[in-house]
């Protein structure tokens, strides 16, 4: 069975999980959804939950996929995870809004720009889950792998394959934050 290509690190010096974004050389690219997006990578915020970037309307992170740095680097063994808005402060669908209509068997890419290089993934299932739901350590455990929710940092995943996680904001806004999240979850292609 031939080897299956790697990133390597994408961020040379270790960032504390407060520290913000930074670029990665990664785009995200959904053909089904017509997603083409730049990536950063991103840590915690002060509530220690992944940050997505915010800016002005004209900000160009609301077309911004966001890597969490804390986790597994796509294509390694394990888990990584990848956010984006749903919508703009204007309420606009963003890269994220259809997320839902993803089916099993669709395509995400995970491109490299310096190693001229596709990761293929395929989507296992879609879940929505409840603000309450999603914040289960179990759950957690899914969207981020076992050992980010542990304090571990990546760990490799048990059945020895790498795994990939797209998650956004779903459902209605209750109390100036919306109460679902769609979670999509993805193994990589041969």
């Amino acid at each position: 069975m031939p080897t299956l290509p790697l990133l390597g690190p994408l961020i040379v010096t270790p960032l504390a999980p407060s520290a913000g974004p930074v670029y990665i050389p990664l785009k995200l690219r959904i053909p089904s959804l017509k997603v083409d997006a730049p990536m950063l990578g991103v840590g915690l915020t002060s509530e220690n939950v992944m940050a997505a970037p915010k800016g002005p309307i004209d900000d160009p992170v609301w077309h911004t996929a966001f890597w969490y740095r804390g986790g597994g680097i796509p294509g390694d063994v394990g888990t990584a995870t990848i956010a984006g808005h749903v919508n703009n402060p204007l309420g606009k669908p963003e890269i994220f809004a259809r997320l839902q209509d993803l089916h099993p068997g669709d395509v995400i890419i995970i491109h490299s720009s310096t190693l001229k290089l596709d990761l293929v993934f395929i989507v296992d299932h879609v879940n929505v889950y409840s603000i309450e739901e999603a914040f289960d350590p179990k759950v957690l455990a899914q969207i981020y792998g076992a050992g980010p929710v542990s304090g571990a940092g990546p760990q490799p995943a048990s059945d020895g394959r790498s795994h990939l996680t797209l998650i956004t904001c779903a459902g209605n806004i209750v109390n100036g934050q919306f109460n679902h999240r769609t979670v999509v979850y993805a193994s990589r292609g041969k």
